[in-house]
């Protein structure tokens, strides 16, 4: 079974990237086959797993507007079992294709892409740009669940409500299935009342949507200079430093979805025997 997992919220800087490059390489050595694929005209997860422009020719943006398929756009990582779509600057003019009243179903265009190469993965991660435009729009619509990123600082829940009702809307829409797998509190620091402040309010608000470790506890991505310095390598910080705090924060989170995988089968298998 394989899910398709957008990374999104509007809101720049609280570890989108991070998460979807983080978390694809921590589920891809945990032995899942993991496609990343850069929805966002920053580039950055592309750059993230040494990846630059003169490595490929084209990106997702000639796959959204029809000129090559998913699967001509693939590149395979330097990392066992991850891959990537890469994206290039030029995914900002998508917005002109988007907005051409000709284009129908124009929400559901990454949707129809992924499906030919979907069953190729057990993992499929989004990385979405900080804004509801149209390529986030795209990139929920083509998605089993979102993982919404949010920062432990000041303004962290600002436009949460915007970006929920978006969410809301497409699940009346375009995309009845969508949920949220969760919120991931990012940049986590332990000495800073504010993270704790934060924090308290995801706890108090989405308690049920909080992913947990195995003793029970919030799973929260702690501030920490090797997830900062690892896109500089082209690495994740899954392989730049496997024993950073970083590093231990996404096997946890990739071990929480595969384990939620698991029971999910089994829930599924049962109501077959039953």
């Amino acid at each position: 079974m394989s899910e398709v997992i957008t990374i999104a919220n509007q809101k720049g800087g609280v570890g989108k990237t991070t998460t979807a490059v983080n978390l694809g390489a921590a589920l891809a050595q945990n032995g899942k086959k993991v496609l990343i694929i850069d929805a966002d005209p920053q580039t950055n997860a592309t750059t993230s797993l040494g990846f630059n422009r003169n490595d490929y020719e084209y990106n997702i943006y000639h796959v959204l507007i029809g000129i090559k398929k998913m699967s001509d756009v693939i590149l395979h990582s330097n990392f066992k079992n991850l891959d990537m779509v890469p994206a290039n600057i030029g995914l900002v003019g998508i917005e002109k294709e988007f907005y051409n009243p000709k284009k129908k179903n124009r929400e559901l265009l990454l949707r129809k892409a992924i499906e030919p190469i979907k069953s190729n993965y057990d993992y499929i991660l989004i990385d979405s740009p900080p804004a509801l435009g149209p390529i986030t729009i795209n990139s929920l619509g083509a998605a089993d669940s979102v993982i919404i990123p949010i920062q432990c600082e000041f303004f962290a829940l600002e436009g949460l409500a915007q970006l929920l009702n978006t969410i809301n809307l497409l699940k009346k829409s375009i995309n009845p299935k969508l949920t949220i797998k969760g919120f991931l509190p990012t940049m986590y620091s332990s000495q800073n009342n504010l993270s704790k402040q934060v924090l308290e309010d995801l706890s108090h608000h989405f308690k049920e949507k909080l992913f947990l470790t195995k003793k029970k506890e919030v799973l929260i991505v702690p501030r920490n200079i090797k997830v900062a310095e690892s896109p500089s390598y082209g690495k994740p910080v899954t392989e730049y430093a496997k024993k950073s705090k970083g590093a231990a924060a996404y096997f946890d989170l990739a071990k929480s979805i595969v384990k939620a995988e698991k029971k999910i089968k089994k829930q599924t298998l049962s109501k077959i025997k039953g």
